[in-house]
C-alpha cells in the first residue's frame, strides 16, 4: 500500500490525507443518522435559534481562519524570500557575517561591511569561469528607496530587460525600480545615509537623470535606484575605479590601483558546477564566497521551528475553541431540553433525539470550517499585502493542502466530541424537562 501511495501524484496524496482526516466523521455521521430524516426539525431548530447558532458558527469561523491564516503566511514569507534571492547566485564579500552580507546584497538592508579591494576583485574578474562579475555600492539614498552603485550589466541581469528606456552609460544616469515614484527623465539627489540619518544635500548639487525603469521583480530591488558604480565612489570623494586612460566608458574593466572597494559583488559563473567551484576557490581568508540560497535555507530551517510553534499555537487556539464549542452545546441543549423532552413525549425514540441533537452540532461546526476557510483566504491576502508594503519582498500567501488537513482534522474532532453532549440530551429525564 505505501507504494502505491508513494506512486500517486501529490495532489492525490493529499486528497487521501484528506478523506482519511473526515473520514472518522463521515463514519460516525452514518452510524448516527441511520434511519432517521432528521431535516426538516433540524431547519426548524436552526431558525428558532438563529441569533445563538451564528454566535457558535462565527466563534469556529475565527478559530480557523487563525491557524489558517498564521500557516498560510508563513509558507508564503519563505516562497517570497527565495524568489527575491532567484538572482543571486554567488556573492563574494570580505569575511564576516554571511547573513548580514546576504541582508544587504539581496535585501538591501542598511548594513556596515568590510570592502573588497581591486586586487581581490579583479582577481574574481578575471577567471575564466565568471560570466559576470558586479560591483554592489551601498550608502545613499533617495526618499526611502536605497540608491545603488553597479554596472549596467547587472542591471540587465536582475530585470532580464528593461521595462522602458535604456541602460545608464554617464555617472549622472540612473535606473529606477518598478515602485521608485520616478518616471523617465526626473531627476534627484541623492542623500548619504539611509532613513532618518540620511544627511540631504552632502553631496552638493550632483543629481541624478532616470533614463530607464525596471519591470517588477517581486523583490526590495523594485523600490532601489541603481546607478554606476563610479558615480558613488566619485560623489564620496574616492578615486572612479578608473586609471589616467581612462576613455570616459563607465563601467569594466576597473582598474585595481583605482579600485576603491566594494561591499559585495555579484558572480554569476558559466555553469552550476563552476558556480560550486569558484565559492570553494574564493572561501579564503580574505575572501567569504556564499550562496545566498543556501543561507536563506538555513533561516527557513529557523523558520520552520517558528511554524512548528505557529501550528501548535493553532492547534492550541482550536482545542480551546472546541471545548468552548461544547461547553455552549451542553448549555445550548439545556435551553432546548423542554423541545426535546416534548419529542420524546411525542413518541420519538432516543435515539432520534440523540440524532436531532448531534446533527445540530456538527451543522454549526461545518458551517463555522467552510468559513473560516474563506476567511483565511482574505486574511492571507490582507497580511501579504502588508508584509509585501513593509518589505518589498512579493509574499503571495495562498490556502494549501496543509491548511485543509489542518481543518479537516479539526473538523473530525470536533464532530466526534460532539457526541458527548448529544448523549447527555438523549439520557436526560423527559418529565422533569416538560415540567421546565
Amino acid at each position: 500500500m505505501d507504494e502505491i501511495y508513494h506512486a500517486l501524484p501529490n495532489w492525490a496524496q493529499d486528497v487521501l490525507v484528506t478523506l482519511g482526516l473526515l473520514t472518522p466523521l463521515l463514519v460516525v455521521g452514518l452510524i448516527v443518522l441511520r434511519g432517521f430524516h432528521v431535516g426538516p426539525l433540524l431547519l426548524g431548530l436552526l431558525r428558532r435559534q438563529v441569533w445563538i447558532s451564528a454566535v457558535f458558527t462565527a466563534l469556529i469561523a475565527v478559530s480557523v481562519a487563525l491557524g489558517t491564516g498564521l500557516i498560510a503566511q508563513e509558507r508564503g514569507l519563505r516562497q517570497g524570500t527565495a524568489r527575491a534571492a532567484d538572482k543571486f547566485d554567488l556573492v563574494i564579500a570580505a569575511p564576516g557575517s554571511e547573513i548580514t552580507a546576504m541582508l544587504a546584497a539581496v535585501y538591501l538592508q542598511p548594513s556596515d561591511l568590510p570592502l573588497l579591494d581591486g586586487a581581490t576583485y579583479a582577481e574574481i574578474a578575471a577567471h575564466p569561469r565568471v560570466s559576470l562579475v558586479a560591483p554592489l555600492g551601498f550608502g545613499d539614498s533617495w526618499r526611502d528607496a536605497p540608491v545603488v552603485g553597479t554596472t549596467a550589466g547587472f542591471v540587465d541581469h536582475l530585470s532580464e530587460g528593461l521595462a522602458a528606456g535604456r541602460p545608464f552609460t554617464a555617472e549622472d544616469e540612473a535606473i529606477a525600480g518598478a515602485r521608485v515614484a520616478l518616471e523617465i527623465g526626473d531627476s534627484f539627489a541623492p542623500a548619504h545615509g539611509v532613513g532618518d540619518a540620511a544627511e540631504h544635500g552632502a553631496h552638493g548639487d550632483f543629481a541624478y537623470r532616470v533614463v530607464g525603469k525596471m519591470p517588477m521583480t517581486g523583490s526590495p530591488w523594485d523600490r532601489a535606484l541603481m546607478v554606476p558604480i563610479e558615480s558613488v565612489w566619485s560623489v564620496h570623494g574616492l578615486a572612479n575605479g578608473h586609471g589616467p586612460d581612462w576613455d570616459g566608458d563607465i563601467g569594466p574593466p576597473f582598474s585595481p590601483a583605482h579600485f576603491p572597494g566594494t561591499p559585495a559583488a555579484l558572480v554569476r559563473a558559466e555553469s552550476l558546477g563552476a558556480t560550486y567551484s569558484l565559492q570553494a576557490e574564493f572561501s579564503t581568508a580574505q575572501t567569504m564566497a556564499f550562496f545566498p540560497g543556501s543561507v536563506l535555507a538555513r533561516l527557513h530551517a529557523l523558520m520552520g521551528d517558528i511554524r512548528q510553534v505557529m501550528s501548535v499555537l493553532a492547534v492550541i487556539t482550536q482545542v480551546l475553541v472546541t471545548a468552548g464549542v461544547l461547553a455552549g452545546l451542553m448549555m445550548l441543549t439545556r435551553l432546548l431540553a423542554r423541545r426535546l423532552a416534548l419529542l420524546r413525549a411525542l413518541g420519538a425514540p432516543r435515539r432520534f433525539v440523540f440524532a436531532l441533537t448531534w446533527s445540530y452540532a456538527a451543522t454549526l461546526i461545518l458551517t463555522g470550517a467552510a468559513i473560516g476557510l474563506l476567511l483565511g483566504i482574505a486574511a492571507s491576502f490582507a497580511i501579504a499585502a502588508a508584509i509585501t508594503a513593509r518589505t518589498d519582498i512579493v509574499v503571495a500567501a495562498t490556502l494549501g493542502w496543509p491548511e485543509i488537513h489542518l481543518v479537516a482534522g479539526f473538523v473530525s474532532l470536533t464532530g466526534l466530541l460532539a457526541l458527548l453532549p448529544a448523549y447527555l440530551t438523549m439520557t436526560r429525564p423527559v418529565i422533569t424537562d416538560l415540567r421546565g
